[in-house]
C-alpha cells in the first residue's frame, strides 16, 4: 500500500546501516570538546561584554556550521577526502591552539594526540577500498 522502506529494529548504528563503534563515540566527544574549547577560549581570551560574547558564541557556531557543511557524515557539500581532512585539521587544530594560548599545554597535547589518532583511523576506515 505504501512505498516506505522497512527498517530492521535493533540494528543501532552510525546512520548508514553500520553498527556504532567505540571510535565513532570517541570522535563525537572529541568534536564536542573541540567546540567547547573554542567557546572557552572566546570566554577567557577576550574582555566582556562586547568582543567576548561574539567570540564565545560566534566561533563555535561558525565551526559547527563548517563541520556540518563539509565534514559530518551527512554533509551538505560533498567533498573529496583531502577537503574533509583539511576541514577536520583546521577545526581540531584551532581547538588545540586554544589550549596552548590559554596556558594549558597538557590539555592541548592530550586532545591533539587523541584527535590525531582518531582522525587517522577514521580516514583509513572511510577510504578503505
Amino acid at each position: 500500500m505504501f512505498d516506505t522502506p522497512k527498517r530492521r529494529p535493533g540494528r543501532g548504528g552510525g546512520g548508514n546501516g553500520q553498527p556504532l563503534r567505540a571510535g565513532d563515540v570517541l570522535r563525537f566527544f572529541l568534536e564536542l570538546f573541540a567546540f567547547f574549547s573554542l567557546a572557552f577560549w572566546g570566554y577567557m581570551a577576550w574582555p566582556f561584554p562586547l568582543p567576548g560574547i561574539f567570540f564565545t558564541l560566534g566561533l563555535p557556531i561558525f565551526a559547527i556550521v563548517i563541520w556540518g557543511l563539509f565534514r559530518s557524515p551527512k554533509a551538505v557539500i560533498k567533498s573529496d577526502p583531502v577537503g574533509r581532512a583539511i576541514v577536520e585539521i583546521a577545526i581540531m587544530g584551532a581547538a588545540v591552539y586554544t589550549w596552548f594560548s590559554l596556558g594549558y599545554p597538557v590539555v592541548g597535547v592530550v586532545f591533539g594526540v587523541l584527535a590525531l589518532v582518531s582522525g587517522i583511523l577514521n580516514f583509513r576506515r572511510e577510504n578503505a577500498s
